[in-house]
């Protein structure tokens, strides 16, 4: 029968129809993929293209990225890593409440953790780590019974630890590590019989006591709380973890005494409870854990003898007791560890002889026994260690002569056997060390020649052995040492001539032969050595005339050849020299005039010294330019002419123009009306303002001298007293003023309401100022600050010259403040250098304590790389220019300031980068000298010693820093920061360190 087409159209029209809806259905995804699509689509920006299978048209989510099901085809884990999200975390878990692990770490996720997530009760590892989460770690997580797993760490989450953490009795591992956390570690953390691994450090706010609770969670593994304000007394019940296998408490607050119970962990490997305040004596129990590998326990108060028992410990790697207060002599039993690497007992009041069983440890690769009372000789045993890198024996009381043994130690890489009283000569074999790079032997009492095998030393980078009584001449080999950069043997018994091979030296950059009897000629090859900076050739009997080529030296920035027998003129072409800083060509035998191209010398401002030697004419006028100058001294010559070209060096702190043949009237300015006569006499032309410039007005009678004098001494009187006057009412203006203005002054930044501007003011100034503490205390407002940091204000202050200064001022109610004013004056009023940023000077009343420095216009380089998108304005030259400063100054500090300065904080937020982006390490208020030989021990500061990210990961187990490395750790991280790192991440507690790179990397 006939079929009509329309009818037939139709019956497919409607059963295609009815069908589409269940096609559409079976096309769509589940319930389960909604929920994760719905969270995909909150993403700011575009999702990464990880995600780029999470299809609407999949039935299920389980074949998507980072998606796992079981065999129902439900979403059990979750797993992110890694990849840029840039969102939140979900709050509506409603669909997905069959999920075990939830994994979203290092995605960028923000905002804070939805208590909602506590509906995920079958959760048993949740993982929310290195992301940017705030707020605090919700109360509601304690509610999921089942989790065994929670890392939450490398995040800004703040406010306490819950105290229903106790619930979690399932947990095993509790990540919390860097993040902003406070408040007490609560005593139900003991319900967590299960726990294994605790990690918390980073968190510097956390506080309180280690709870004695801790001793019930018997299946502890690893105990972490690193760099926290934990305090009180490790609780004796430590000894209860049997299983325990690494403790973690370093740079913290701990006190009292190691809990012998300690003794009874026998399955402990890791023992790191450095920079603490820990006190009394090493327990002997220790010596019954056969199993310890590393025991770090440096920069305490630890008293008494080193245990013997430690001998025992035959599987110990590292040794670290140094910063201590430790007397008593190095066990004997030491030469049973076998498997240690790394003695380190420096800095403490060891005595008694260096044992000879040492030389037993075969794996050695460090020892460092320096800053003790350590006597008799170094034993020739220690050439048995063929795997020692390192060996610091300095300061100490050793005698007898430098075995030659040590030449069998091939991997030798740095010797320092400085201030002892060694005698004998330096071993020829120990120029046989082909990895050596650092040899010191200063202040001690070696004779002999320097051996010529010094040219086969081919990695000598630094070689000392000022004050000593080496002999002979500098052997012509010491040319061969390509990488030398510091040659220091000053203040010897050295004769004979500066070789011409010298020039071979081409990284030379400290040359220091002061105090010797060199004669001959300055070699003409010196001029090829062009990076120089520090030359000191004085008190030797040293000849000729200065060669024209001084001038190539461009990178010199301090010369120092006074007290030798140089004749003939100054060379015009030293004022080629232009980044230096000091000349000092003083009791030579110069003649001729003073060359202007001296005056042009942009960077001398620490000193200029012509004294004693036979100048004539004037004073040239571009002196006038020398405005940074701090010391002249041009005295016993015979110079003519006035001194007006000198009236404008407002920085000159020093001058002496003694015994020339200077006429005409002395400059009347402040300066020169201060002046002692002493620096002036001997020119009998030369008078004051007001005076006749007669020979018999200024050198004549004594009676006449005397009214002078007498007159001087009265107006002197006459100007403190208007002085007193005027400070008094300047104090009267200034307490009217605060008590009408009520307690919240603009000064007042922090709240320190007993911040005081009245006199009395002590002032001291280290260079020329126009400045007064009125002046100052005008600019120290809100709208001024330029920076805070751990115990100051940073203030950006105009004086009325027009110079803009930095003033730092520190917080009256900080008890560590003072500690840290003292330190930086201390630091800083002693050194010069280019890469340090330069104090100007300090001011003090009853409560207040200010710090005048020079104003760095481009702020820090924490700021720079961190807080204002001005990476891209780094190309790779500042970047290495910033490196390579920094660096400089490093080196200035730990090796050519007498004693060792140890900064100790240095981290990107203080350096200060000038106008061209020059680098200045700043902020000395950690800082500690290493004392003199007569001086005390390191101080062994309570605070942080530096800042967290930049101090040495001290637990790396097989790479562990020891003392010597520590001081350069955060120098690293600068650079990676600087060169090539976009965000830096540590594990506080762990060896785990995690870059993520630069993308321009």
């Amino acid at each position: 029968m006939p079929v009509n087409p329309w009818t037939l159209f139709s019956s497919l029209f409607l059963s295609f129809s009815i069908l589409i809806p269940f096609l559409y259905t079976a096309l769509a995804v589940n319930q389960q993929g909604e929920a994760l699509l719905s969270w995909k689509t909150s993403f700011n920006g575009s999702p990464p293209e990880a995600l780029n299978n999470w299809d609407a048209m999949d039935e299920t989510p389980c074949k998507w990225f980072g998606i796992s099901c079981n065999f129902n085809n439900q979403v059990v884990e979750l797993e992110l890593r890694y990849v840029d999200l840039f969102g939140k975390i979900p709050s509506n878990f409603s669909s997905l409440v069959t999920l075990n692990k939830l994994v979203l770490s290092g995605i960028n996720l923000t905002g804070s953790i939805p208590k909602e997530i506590s509906t995920l009760t079958q959760l048993t590892h949740l993982d929310l780590s290195e992301n940017v989460l705030t707020g605090q770690i919700p109360s509601e997580l304690c509610s999921l019974f089942k989790l065994e797993q929670l890392y939450l760490n490398s995040n800004q989450l703040k406010g306490s630890i819950p105290i229903q953490i106790g619930n979690l009795t399932s947990l095993k591992w509790l990540i919390l590590y860097d993040n902003q956390l406070s408040g007490e570690i609560p005593s139900t953390i003991g319900n967590l019989k299960n726990l294994e691994v605790i990690r918390a450090g980073g968190n510097k706010n956390l506080e309180g006591p280690l709870p004695s609770a801790i001793g019930n969670c018997t299946n502890l593994v690893m105990l972490g709380l690193a760099e926290t304000s934990i305090s009180g007394f490790l609780p004796s019940t430590l000894g209860l973890l049997m299983k325990l296998q690494t403790i973690a408490i370093y740079t913290a607050y701990l006190s009292g005494q190691i809990p012998p119970e300690l003794g009874d962990c026998t399955e402990l490997q890791n023992i790191y409870l450095y920079e603490n305040t820990l006190a009394g004596s090493i327990p002997r129990s220790l010596g019954n854990l056969k199993n310890l590998q590393n025991l770090l326990l440096w920069q305490n108060n630890l008293v008494g003898i080193i245990p013997p028992e430690l001998g025992n410990c035959n599987q110990l790697l590292v040794i670290d007791a140094s910063m201590n207060s430790l007397t008593g002599s190095i066990p004997e039993s030491f030469g049973n560890l076998t498997s240690l690497q790394e003695l380190q007992l420096s800095f403490n009041q060891i005595s008694g002889e260096i044992p000879s069983a040492l030389g037993n440890c075969r794996q050695m690769t460090h020892i460092e026994l320096d800053n003790n009372q350590v006597t008799g000789t170094i034993p020739s045993e220690l050439g048995n260690l063929t795997n020692l890198t390192l060996l610091f024996l300095w300061q100490n009381k050793l005698e007898g002569n430098i075995p030659a043994t040590i030449s069998n130690c091939h991997n030798l890489e740095a010797v320092d056997f400085s201030q002892n009283s060694l005698t004998g000569p330096i071993p020829s074999g120990i120029f046989q060390l082909k990895k050596l790079n650092k040899l010191l032997l200063l202040s001690n009492n070696l004779s002999g020649q320097i051996p010529p095998e010094i040219g086969n030393c081919s990695s000598l980078i630094r070689f000392r052995a000022n004050d000593n009584k080496i002999t002979g001449s500098i052997p012509i080999e010491v040319g061969n040492l390509e990488n030398l950069n510091f040659l220091d043997l000053g203040s010897n018994r050295l004769s004979g001539f500066i070789p011409e091979e010298i020039s071979g030296c081409r990284n030379l950059t400290f040359l220091d032969l002061h105090s010797n009897a060199i004669a001959g000629n300055l070699p003409v090859s010196l001029s090829k050595l062009v990076a120089l900076q520090f030359v000191d050739f004085s008190d030797n009997l040293i000849e000729g005339t200065l060669s024209p080529t001084l001038g190539s030296l461009s990178s010199l920035t301090k010369l120092v050849l006074a007290n030798n027998r140089f004749s003939s003129s100054i060379p015009i072409q030293l004022g080629s020299c232009s980044k230096l800083q000091l000349l000092d060509l003083s009791s030579n035998q110069l003649t001729g005039s003073i060359p202007a191209s001296l005056g042009k010398i942009p960077a001398l401002e620490i000193a200029l010294n012509l004294s004693c030697n036979q100048l004539t004419g004037e004073i040239p006028e571009e002196f006038t330019a020398l405005d940074k100058l701090g010391i002249l001294d041009i005295s016993h010559n015979q110079l003519v002419g006035d001194l007006q070209y000198l009236a404008g060096l407002q920085n000159l702190v020093v001058l002496n123009v003694s015994h020339n043949n200077f006429t005409g009237l002395v400059p009347d300015t402040p300066f020169f009306s201060k002046l002692p006569l002493s620096v002036l006499s001997g020119n009998p032309s030369l008078c004051f303002s007001g005076n006749q410039c007669s020979a018999a007005e200024y050198g004549g009678r004594g009676g006449s001298s005397s009214k002078r004098t007498a007159a001087r001494v009265a107006m002197v009187v006459l100007l403190c007293t208007a002085c007193a006057l005027l400070l008094a009412a300047l104090y009267i203006i200034i307490s009217s003023k605060k008590r009408s203005r009520g307690p919240h002054h603009d000064c007042d930044i922090d709240g320190d309401a007993d911040l005081e501007m009245g006199p009395p003011w002590e002032l001291t100034l280290y260079q020329k100022l126009d400045l007064s503490i009125a002046d100052v205390a005008k600019s120290l407002t809100a709208s001024n600050i330029i920076g805070r940091g751990r115990t100051g204000v940073v203030y950006k202050v105009t004086i009325p010259s027009g110079l803009t200064i930095a003033v730092k001022r520190f917080r009256a109610s900080d008890k560590t403040s003072a500690g840290s004013f003292s330190s930086e004056i201390a630091t800083l009023a002693r050194i010069r250098h280019r890469n340090i940023v330069r104090l100007l000077g300090w001011g003090a009343n009853r409560k207040t304590k200010l710090l005048f420095y020079d104003y760095m216009a481009n702020g820090t380089l924490g700021e720079l790389l961190h807080e204002g998108g001005g990476r891209e304005m780094l190309d790779w030259e500042i970047r290495f220019k910033i490196a390579l400063g920094l660096a400089e100054g490093l080196s200035y500090l730990h090796h050519d300031c007498v004693p060792p300065i140890l900064h100790r904080d240095v981290k990107a937020h203080n350096i200060l980068l000038g106008d061209r982006y020059e680098p200045c390490l700043a902020d000395f208020g950690l800082a500690r000298l290493v004392e003199d030989e007569n001086g005390g021990s390191f101080s062994a500061n309570p605070e942080f010693a530096g800042s967290y990210g930049y101090m040495a990961p001290g637990n790396f187990v097989g790479s562990y820093v020891p003392v010597s490395m520590r001081l350069t750790f955060g120098f690293f991280v600068i650079i990676m920061f600087n060169m090539l790192i976009r965000r830096l991440i540590f594990d506080s507690d762990e060896t785990n360190l995690r870059l993520c790179l630069d993308s321009k990397g």
